[in-house]
This record gives C-alpha cells, sequence and structure tokens, in this order.
C-alpha cells in the first residue's frame, strides 16, 4: 500500500514522503491515527506542487536547525545519578538527556534523541535528529552522585 506521510514516523519516513506499507499497518493504524494518507495520483500531484513551492523554505529550516545544533555542541551535559561502583541503581534514557538539555537552555523532544538505556557510569553518545538532514552526534557523561 503506497502513502504520503503527513508527518514523521519513526521506522517508516519523514513527513511529505511517499512510502510502501503493508495494507493492515497502512489501514488500521497511520491512516486512522492521522499519521498518512493514500497516495493517488491526485494526492501526488498536490504534493508535489506543495513540494516546489516549499523548497526554498526549508533551506530555513535546515539553517535553524544547524544553529541549534552548534549551540547544542556547545552543552557539556553531566547527568549524575546514584550509583553502586560504577553501577547505576536505574539507568539513564533519553528523556533524563532530554531533561540535562532542557536545563542547558536547548529544549528537544525525547523522541528526537536515540541514545539506548545506560546502566554504568562513563561517557556515551546520543543521537539527536533536529531535522531530516541534521543529525548530531552528542557526547555526556553520566557521574555518580
Amino acid at each position: 500500500m503506497e502513502l504520503i506521510l503527513k508527518q514523521d514516523v519513526q521506522n517508516v519516513g519523514f513527513k511529505d514522503d511517499i512510502v510502501t506499507v503493508k495494507n493492515g499497518y497502512g489501514r488500521n493504524f497511520l491512516i486512522p491515527q492521522g499519521f498518512a494518507q493514500l497516495a493517488t495520483s491526485s494526492a501526488k500531484k498536490v504534493l508535489a506542487e506543495n513540494l516546489k513551492q516549499r523548497a526554498h523554505k526549508e533551506a530555513k529550516v535546515v539553517a535553524d536547525a544547524q544553529a541549534t545544533a552548534e549551540a547544542l555542541k556547545a552543552i557539556e551535559i553531566k547527568i549524575t545519578a546514584k550509583a553502586g561502583g560504577e553501577k547505576l541503581f536505574g539507568s539513564i534514557t533519553n528523556i533524563d538527556i532530554a531533561d540535562a538539555l532542557a536545563k542547558g537552555g536547548q529544549a528537544i523532544d525525547r523522541k528526537f534523541i536515540t541514545s539506548g538505556i545506560v546502566k554504568r557510569t562513563g561517557k556515551y553518545t546520543a543521537n539527536v535528529r533536529l531535522h531530516r538532514d541534521v543529525i548530531i552526534e552528542l557526547p555526556y557523561e553520566i557521574v555518580a552522585e
């Protein structure tokens, strides 16, 4: 089933992409949730026209994402957590990284941060997707309280 995505869907595609998914996934989840619409010939023509009109606006969005990326690289992230030796009591997830970034002055939604679950102290990196073309590696450190 061919669909046009109305917004970014993780592991499927980005907004305004034409994707092919299984019939049940499209019919039972993506379309009812408002994440996608059927890719008919008329919908494809409308999408092409919209993309053409939006092309110059996209350059400004990418430039803003690049500026945010530079600001994020300047922030040094240290997350303190309770630990016994090097092993943490609990774990550090992308929610904790998003909170640390918010304290540093950059509010990034947690679903755009990919870090995995960390259960030990040390230095790690997380991937932050600011735009489909702008993905940065963000170093952070976990220290014991």
